[in-house]
């Protein structure tokens, strides 16, 4: 998502503003150290013009693998 946003010579600040979210939140989302709400989410997809699953890539194959004791079956 960072990369998103540099290629557009966008600051986290001015990001955060437009989405309406806090820059520290933005931080986190970007450094991995918080996941994003449903809406977030959508504002950032909408916003970048790029899925949700290019965005936050670990969150989707987490959801897409199988756990453990699904595989056991």
């Amino acid at each position: 998502m960072a990369k998103e946003r540099t290629s557009r010579n966008l600051t986290q600040e001015q990001v955060a503003m437009q989405l309406g979210i806090s820059t520290i939140y933005l931080r986190k989302l970007e450094g991995g150290q918080s996941k994003p709400g449903r809406e977030t989410m959508l504002k950032l997809e909408r916003f970048y013009g790029v899925p949700a699953r290019e965005l936050f890539p670990d969150i989707f194959s987490e959801i897409s693998s199988p756990s453990s004791s699904q595989r056991k079956r």
